[in-house]
């Protein structure tokens, strides 16, 4: 239970929820208790008034025993219904307290664990599967409502319920109450054991789901792949296997729940022959009355649901214990990627590297080896080289999405690590190498750095990022839903769109990676001619594999295995008959006469 512990702080903030739902659920038991009672008297009553009807047979007084005795059963009807009347506001104001107090510890507790999860690195997300972080944020959270909520309830009821109903029985008859009470432990373990197994049977069907949802998802998101292999058939065969271990997981736990409710009749039946035999060789004894049998038979049903909400309730203790000890498990995960002094200014753009080198720490791939250079505020500076070289490595770096292993970064003569994050990255306009568009318009895509964006800059930013005639032939313009992934979009129009996400935020520094790469040649040259006028006074960083996006640079890198193998303008590297950079240059030219 020590993970568990960790909700102590959510029970505390709702304090006054959980503490009326305990007022609450005190009264409702006490409620469900008295009508027992009542019953008791109501039967003995019954037996009274038979036997002085008889006994008065024949006189005057026979109509007013008959009238006295109605008039009781009435009121005593008319107490039972008004106590279960107000049982059923108290039961009410019950879960309005305590179900609702695990509703909003749900809730808190998944924003807590959404505004954690952006807190880390990406080192994190590298090790990590998206499907694990959803389960956590997902079925994890609800496993542990169902302990706030549901389990503390239905516990707390049981205890009330045992404290007050118990010595009430003992009082009466031990000898009866024991017996009766026997079978109500073996209901609690029975249900405790068959409940883990439908939690493991609807675990497998879970899974089970996954997969399905999962091959089906894969296979929708690469239909044009699919159909262009003619893998139609195949892929069917392999859905229908999944749907075939999805059925048969599920009508095994159909047989499992098949015996549930069965064995809880069966032992609460027990239960009540166990007090009808009992209670019955006691009322031929003269030691309790028929109301007796009848009290004793509502306490045994009473007692019935929280006593199997036992088991069910412990399992579900193990279950929360078990998703919170995975939730914390990522909560204890702290970043390290905080700053050292928060320092929020403009920035103007002189970006230094000294000595840089970087192994990513997931993989411990040494990407960056004592690479140093500087870019002037206003310049273009591009990076180039072959696929793995470590062109990506600098722009995380600069964006201070990894810390360096040893050297230093400084913008503006100040380390990176020293800024604040938010100060850093919002003015840093980065358009990555892998594209992402959100399920949304192209419009708000464009804008999704800006809290606010006039019209005419959004217009402006597609201009520059050459997509705006494309935007503008859909029926709907800038209100076009791109679906997810941006799928209803081609690759250089998602380029294009994710330039223009860049370009609209008028950053201090623009990073460009492999920004280009999904575009044709004619339709590079225009939007690097726009870019051109976009970049004079801004710091610029080109990162590419094509030489025809970095030849208009100001300076440029090239890198190999994550070193600075060259470096100077155009006309400088080709200068240089063996260099990597015109071998580069060659092999491209040759592959585009191809």
């Amino acid at each position: 239970m020590k993970a568990i512990r960790a909700t102590d702080k959510y029970l505390v903030r709702y304090k006054w929820h959980f503490l009326g739902g305990v007022l609450f659920v005190a009264l409702s038991t006490l409620l469900a208790i008295f009508p027992a009672q009542v019953v008791r008297y109501a039967f003995d009553l019954v037996q009274e008034g038979i036997d002085l009807y008889h006994l008065f047979g024949g006189t005057q007084a026979q109509q007013g025993v008959y009238s006295l005795f109605g008039r009781n059963i009435i009121l005593y009807g008319a107490l039972i219904i008004g106590l279960a009347l107000l049982r059923g506001v108290f039961l009410f104001f019950m879960r309005q307290t305590l179900i609702v107090m695990s509703r909003l510890i749900e809730n808190d507790q998944k924003n807590e664990i959404y505004q954690h999860y952006q807190s880390l690195p990406l080192s994190f997300y590298r090790r990590h599967s998206t499907g694990d972080l959803m389960s956590r944020i997902s079925e994890d959270v609800g496993r542990v409502r169902m302990y706030i909520g549901p389990a503390i309830m239905y516990f707390m009821q049981l205890v009330i319920l045992f404290l007050l109903i118990v010595p009430l029985m003992l009082m009466v008859n031990v000898k009866l109450t024991l017996l009766t009470l026997l079978p109500l432990p073996i209901l609690s373990i029975s249900i405790f054991y068959v409940n883990n197994l439908i939690e493991k049977k609807s675990d497998e069907i879970q899974k089970a789901l996954a997969n399905m949802t999962t091959f089906v998802q894969e296979a929708f998101s690469g239909i044009r792949v699919l159909k262009s292999f003619v893998r139609e058939q195949d892929s069917h065969r392999n859905f229908t296997t999944a749907s075939d271990a999805y059925r048969a997981k599920s009508l095994e736990l159909n047989f499992v729940n098949s015996l549930f409710f069965p064995l809880i009749l069966f032992l609460v039946g027990v239960s009540t022959i166990v007090t009808v035999w009992i209670g019955g060789q006691e009322v031929i004894r003269g030691t309790i009355t028929t109301g007796t049998i009848a009290e004793f038979l509502i306490y045994v049903n009473l007692l019935t649901w929280p006593v199997t909400a036992l088991g069910w309730t412990s399992s579900l203790v193990q279950r929360a214990e078990a998703s919170q000890a995975r939730i914390n498990e990522f909560l204890n995960q702290k970043t390290d990627i905080v700053s050292r002094q928060n320092i929020a200014q403009h920035i103007q753009g002189d970006i230094v590297f000294d000595n840089v080198s970087f192994v990513y720490p997931d993989t411990g791939i040494q990407a960056l080896t004592g690479v140093s250079f500087r870019i002037q505020p206003g310049h273009t500076l591009a990076v180039i080289g072959n696929t793995g070289s470590g062109k990506s490595t600098i722009a995380n770096l600069l964006c201070r999405l990894y810390d360096v292993t040893s050297g230093r970064i400084l913008v503006d003569g100040v380390d990176v690590r020293d800024y604040a994050l938010t100060s850093l990255r919002s003015q840093i306009g980065y358009v990555p190498q892998d594209v992402f568009l959100f399920s949304d318009t192209i419009g708000h895509n464009i804008g999704f750095g800006l809290d606010a964006l006039s019209e005419e800059r959004m217009v402006q930013a597609a201009k520059d990022a050459d997509v705006y005639e494309n935007i503008m032939r859909f029926p709907e313009g800038f209100e076009t839903k791109v679906g997810e992934r941006g799928i209803t979009l081609s690759g250089g129009q998602k380029q294009r769109v994710s330039i223009a996400r860049a370009l609209v935020k008028e950053p201090s520094i623009l990073i460009l990676d492999d920004a280009l790469s999904a575009v044709d040649t004619k339709t590079e040259n225009v939007i690097l001619g726009s870019l051109q006028r976009i970049m004079q006074n801004r710091t610029s960083l080109i990162i590419s594999h094509r030489v025809s996006s970095v030849k208009l640079a100001d300076h440029i890198l090239v890198l190999d295995d994550g070193r600075i193998v060259q470096h100077g303008t155009h006309e400088e590297l080709m200068a240089d008959q063996e260099g990597l950079y015109r071998a580069l240059y060659e092999r491209q030219l040759q592959s585009e006469e191809a």
